[in-house]
C-alpha cells in the first residue's frame, strides 16, 4: 500500500474535507483527490461519499479507519525514533508557541540560534492550540500549561504574570483607573463572544458587563494592536508590554495573572542531537 495515499485517506476521514486535509498535508486539492481515489481503486472499496462539501466516510471506511489510524501511529514511532536517534546538527526544528510568544519573545531567540548554529533552521508554529508533539505537528512546544502525556519531557521555565494595560492616550482621556471599582464603567478589548473572557474578568474581581468590550479579537498580537489604538484595557504578559512603547499599566491594585511556561518535546526527540540543542538554548533564553 501507497503510504501517501494512507495519509491521504486518514487526513480527509480526520478532516471531512479534501481542502482542509490538503492544508493539513501541504498538497493541492486535486492531488489529494487523485490519492483518495488511487486507495479506493486499489482496494475495490468505496471509502467516502460527498455530501455538499463535505467527504463523509462510508461504513467500510469506518471499518478500515482504525487500522489505518494503527498504521499512522506506528509509522509516527517509527519516524520519532529515526529522528531522535539523528545527532546530525543541520536541519529544521520546529518550535510551536502561542501566537503572542511567537511574535514577541521567539524572534530573538530564534536569531541567537542561527547565530550558533547556522545549520539549523527554526519552523516558528505560530497557534493558540496545543500542538500534538506525539504526531510531530511540531518538534518542541511552549505550552502554559503541563502536558499530562506520559511520553512527553517537560521542563518547567519559569512562573510569568500578566497584567492590566492601555495606551496613554487612553489613559489621557480616561485616567489612570487603579483599582477593580474604577474599572466599571470603563472600556475594554475583549477575547471572545462567548462569555469566557468576560467571566474570567469576574472571577479575578472587575466588575464588567458585555457593555464595557469596545471591541473583540481571539488573536493576541492583533488584541494588543487594539490595546495599543487606544480601544480599551487589556491583559498582557509584563515581558511583552515592557517592550511595547506608548503603554500604560492600570489597574495597579488588581492581582496580576500568574500562570507558568512549560517547554516540551518527545522523549525520542530529546536525544536528537540538534533538538536538544534548540530545546537547551530556547530553556536559557526564556528564563
Amino acid at each position: 500500500m501507497d503510504w501517501n495515499q494512507l495519509k491521504a485517506f486518514l487526513k480527509t476521514a480526520e478532516t471531512g474535507s479534501l481542502s482542509a486535509a490538503a492544508r493539513k498535508l501541504g498538497l493541492t486539492q486535486p492531488t489529494l483527490s487523485r490519492q483518495v481515489a488511487a486507495i479506493e481503486r486499489s482496494m475495490g472499496v468505496t471509502l467516502f461519499e460527498r455530501v455538499g462539501k463535505t467527504m463523509v466516510l462510508t461504513p467500510t471506511g469506518l471499518d478500515l479507519l482504525e487500522h489505518a489510524r494503527t498504521m499512522g501511529a506506528a509509522a509516527d514511532a517509527l519516524r520519532l525514533a529515526a529522528t531522535g536517534r539523528s545527532e546530525a546538527l543541520g536541519g529544521v526544528v520546529s518550535v510551536s508557541a502561542s501566537d503572542a510568544v511567537a511574535a514577541c519573545l521567539l524572534p530573538p531567540l530564534v536569531r541567537r540560534l542561527r547565530e550558533q548554529e547556522p545549520g539549523i533552521a527554526i519552523e516558528v508554529i505560530s497557534s493558540n492550540a496545543l500542538s500534538d508533539l506525539l504526531r510531530r505537528e511540531a518538534d518542541i512546544a511552549i505550552r502554559h500549561v503541563k502536558p499530562e502525556q506520559p511520553d512527553l519531557i517537560a521542563r518547567l521555565i519559569r512562573e510569568t504574570t500578566a497584567n492590566f494595560y492601555a495606551s496613554e492616550k487612553w489613559v489621557t482621556v480616561h485616567g489612570n483607573p487603579r483599582t477593580a471599582t474604577d474599572a466599571t464603567d470603563l472600556p475594554f478589548v475583549g477575547y471572545d463572544r462567548s462569555g469566557q473572557f468576560l467571566t474570567y474578568l469576574r472571577q479575578h474581581g472587575l466588575p464588567v458587563s458585555e457593555e464595557n468590550f469596545s471591541c473583540y479579537c481571539d488573536h493576541t498580537v492583533a488584541h494588543w494592536a487594539l490595546v495599543r489604538h487606544g480601544m480599551g484595557i487589556g491583559a498582557m504578559m509584563d515581558e511583552i508590554a515592557r517592550d511595547t512603547p506608548g503603554i500604560v499599566r492600570v489597574l495597579e491594585e488588581v492581582p496580576p495573572v500568574k500562570f507558568p511556561i512549560w517547554l516540551v518535546t518527545h522523549r525520542e526527540l530529546r536525544t536528537s542531537r540538534r533538538i536538544r540543542v534548540v530545546f537547551d538554548t530556547l530553556a536559557q533564553g526564556l528564563v
